[in-house]
């Protein structure tokens, strides 16, 4: 599929009808943030984009639980509020604006109230690593969802992403390798059977995830 045919396929779904949720799962680096943004410019005031990673804890509680040396896996984040919040999502009220948490990447840290819903929006897209995460608490999450897509790239590129990702964020080269072989790697082996789970597997090709001004020319491709 196209990038021009995936927006189709979103478009689709935001006129079905009410409320829709689409999540877009996969493991770390494979451009889940990146097409879950394309999608949202090219559908404009159809949607908003709604990142799991707004419900990472906070560094604080990380260092209170000893799990910052683990940051990212699927016990650093608050899947119960996570899936709180998607069931608001579900239910949209008139008149009542739904206002959702967001990951400010400069200080790798959660940032509340960030990201307004307003309720006549029809299509909400929500991206993460956990979406399809078959582990207590996270199968919660799935059924809430109309949609699945598993996003897929070649390891050896999504490995590099990661550690440039990293070494962007403030890591140096070494500590960000480190961190993407142990902790990243790690979780991407734990999510990887959710994608038997996921309605959709989008795999781009190295060097072909999309930018958000190919939303009109239906440039680069995905085989899905």
């Amino acid at each position: 599929m196209t990038p021009h045919e995936l927006v189709a396929r979103a478009e689709r779904l935001a006129a079905a009808g009410g409320r829709r949720i689409l999540g877009i799962a996969g493991p770390p680096g494979a451009g889940k943030s990146t097409l879950a943004a394309y999608l949202a410019d090219a559908l404009g005031d159809r949607a908003v984009l709604v990142p799991m990673d707004g419900y990472h804890l906070a560094d604080t509680e990380l260092r209170r639980l000893d799990r910052m040396g683990r940051k990212g896996a699927p016990d650093t984040f608050d899947a119960y509020g996570y899936a709180a919040l998607l069931r608001r999502l579900r239910d949209p009220r008139a008149g009542e604006i739904v206002y959702a948490p967001a990951f400010e990447r400069e200080l790798e840290q959660p940032l509340a109230g960030a990201l307004p819903v307003p309720p006549e929006v029809p299509l909400v897209i929500t991206e993460g690593n956990y979406l399809l995460l078959d582990e207590e608490p996270w199968p919660a999450v799935r059924p809430l969802l109309d949609e699945t897509w598993w996003v897929e790239l070649a390891a050896e590129e999504r490995v590099g992403r990661l550690i440039a990702r990293h070494e962007r964020f403030g890591k140096t080269p070494e500590h960000a390798r480190d961190f993407v072989l142990t902790s990243d790697e790690a979780n991407a082996r734990r999510v990887a059977p959710g994608r038997e789970r996921a309605d959709l597997v989008v795999e781009f090709a190295p060097g072909t995830a999309p930018r958000p001004q190919e939303a009109e020319t239906g440039e680069g491709r995905a085989d899905a």
